[in-house]
């Protein structure tokens, strides 16, 4: 199956590339024609090594790594970053600083974005005013990091942020049974709008 464009891939904050989330989307979006290049932060690959937990350090302490990790992937294909939750967040936050984000990247793709802690009015938006490319983010309607009902009237004062709203999903893409979908449909349908999105940003841009 021939690729259409390569997406870098972060993990969350507490659960490496080898999740199970984190493998289903991968595969959910390589059946999409996108090829999928998983990235662990050097404290998650710690943690693998010595089996036990370790804290991620501050966020703005990982930037570097993913600009690293960007400038290595290979230019033979249209390049997109992103990540779920936390690796989201850090991906968005790289494209608000765009000396620092090679001119290649399309866009971010955020799969569950963490928009404030559960429970907790500590906003992570604050950088949405300055990114330098969209921003697309895949979001459950319950999800306790940033739902439906809080968020659906502030997405306008984001012009580069797009929310896709999964139907009852929590953060992990749960679903309410009563929804009569599985998780593993919603991941399928956020892979989907993930090329649907990549083949519209194409549209437009000449790579």
């Amino acid at each position: 199956m021939t690729a259409v464009a390569r997406l870098l891939l972060c993990h969350g904050a507490g659960a490496g590339c080898d999740s199970a989330f984190m493998q289903q989307l991968a595969a959910a979006l390589q059946q999409q024609q996108i090829d999928v290049a998983l990235f662990e932060f050097a404290y998650m690959q710690r943690k693998l090594e010595l089996g036990k937990p370790v804290p991620p350090p501050k966020v703005a302490s990982l930037l570097p790594e993913l600009a690293a990790a960007i400038k290595a992937l290979g230019d033979d294909l249209p390049l997109f970053i992103g990540g779920k939750s936390m690796g989201g967040r850090v991906a968005s936050l790289l494209a608000a600083l765009p000396e620092s984000l090679e001119e290649r990247v399309g866009a971010v793709f955020a799969y569950g974005y963490p928009f404030h802690p559960p429970r907790k009015a500590q906003w992570r938006t604050g950088h949405f005013s300055e990114l330098s490319r969209p921003l697309i983010i895949m979001q459950g309607e319950r999800d306790p990091f940033g739902n439906y009902a809080e968020l659906s009237a502030l997405i306008s004062a984001w012009p580069e942020v797009t929310v896709h709203w999964l139907k009852t999903a929590d953060h992990d893409f749960q679903p309410l049974k009563s929804s009569g979908l599985s998780q593993r449909q919603l991941i399928a349908q956020a892979a989907e709008l993930t090329r649907g999105s990549i083949d519209a940003i194409l549209a437009k841009v000449k790579y």
